[in-house]
């Protein structure tokens, strides 16, 4: 098989060549028909989070050298261990990647995906940019029915993240405001998401004229340009104070500063993105704002379940993909770490790759 792999952080990938992998016990192989491209990769082949203020978190001691990345994966389930559900071959399924350890009291509460030993696909252990990957077990696996796989591998990552964050604030929101910040990948699946499943207004920033005209095509109420000061300044005065709550699907200083101020007293802001950085806090502005800043990481097997539910039901709309051969792994990585990838690029194993 071919696998798209880094053989140093922050490195061109290259393409190497392996044997078929052997499924043992409970786990399965898929074959793989497509596999998404996300930010979180990039952080990974780049070996680090940045915290500010010249902090990192280093994940270069997490991989074993070359390493395969991507963790949006659909595709077909083609041979089992010896105790696998023999149902499931030939079936076509997407990949729930955020796997832990299955023993501590996180897994034991259904929260595997706030392991702290985790076993996450494409993450922690070689992943989809390849023709094939093992999965643990057919228990991290939910069906496509009639999605194309193109569409399917995004609700892995991009779709359950955006989910799970939607569905924290949907009791703030109700008749009210919801600031989205950020409309890449994960900020347009939480559009669509928030358009179906919440009674709100959604606004969404960007300071992308492109990004923002996306957003509005697929049903932003607002958009908005944070830099521009005297449209920022129009959006808060006509929501008579700010903005219910905000979900920061960027993450970074600039990003998570411009939805503090956007939020009305009382309000909550939910950081998602990974961008880095680090923002001084004026301490008593909390309590005299009553503000809420609180974190959201990806999303459970539960959240998994019930958002793939919605999907077959037809209640949530696909976001714009764009699909690329494989051996453009590394060009999306540089995309995507430019900011010049708009939607989602999934990419497709055949005879490009």
């Amino acid at each position: 098989m071919k696998s798209q792999q880094f053989e140093q952080y922050g490195e061109a990938l290259v393409s190497h060549q392996y044997e078929i992998p052997v499924p043992k016990g409970e786990e399965v192989l898929i074959k793989i028909s497509a596999c998404g491209v996300c930010h979180s990769d990039v952080h990974v082949w780049e070996g680090h989070f940045d915290l500010g203020e010249g902090k990192k978190v280093d994940l270069k001691g997490n991989h074993q050298l070359p390493f395969t990345l991507g963790h949006e994966i659909a595709g077909e389930v083609i041979a089992l261990g010896e105790t696998a559900n023999k149902a499931i071959v030939g079936n076509n399924y997407v990949v729930y990647p955020w796997i832990g350890c299955g023993q501590c009291p996180l897994c034991e509460k259904g929260e595997e995906h706030l392991c702290n030993r985790p076993r996450a696909i494409g993450v922690t252990v070689d992943g989809g940019f390849s023709e094939y990957v093992i999965v643990p077990s057919g228990r991290y696996l939910y069906e496509l029915g009639k999605l194309p796989a193109s569409l399917a591998c995004t609700y892995a990552c991009s779709g359950v993240t955006a989910y799970s964050a939607v569905n924290k604030v949907k009791s703030l929101v109700r008749g009210r405001e919801l600031l989205i910040v950020g409309a890449g990948g994960v900020g347009l699946s939480a559009l669509s998401m928030a358009k179906a499943l919440l009674n709100c207004k959604v606004i969404v920033a960007d300071i992308d004229q492109t990004k923002r005209e996306l957003a509005l095509q697929e049903g932003a109420d607002i958009v908005i340009d944070p830099n521009d000061r005297d449209e920022v300044y129009k959006l808060r005065k006509s929501l008579k104070g700010g903005v219910a709550a905000a979900v920061d699907f960027v993450g970074s200083d600039r990003s998570l500063g411009f939805g503090m101020k956007m939020l009305n007293k009382g309000g909550t802001i939910l950081v998602v993105g990974l961008f880095g950085g680090s923002l001084p806090l004026s301490v008593p502005m909390l309590p005299l704002k009553a503000i809420t800043i609180s974190g959201s990481f990806v999303g459970s097997t539960q959240d998994m379940k019930e958002m793939m539910e919605l999907v077959h039901a037809g209640k949530i709309n696909p976001i714009k993909i764009t699909q690329r051969p494989l051996s453009q792994a590394h060009q999306t990585l540089k995309d995507l770490q430019q900011g010049k990838v708009v939607g989602r690029v999934v990419l497709t194993p055949g005879e490009n790759s």
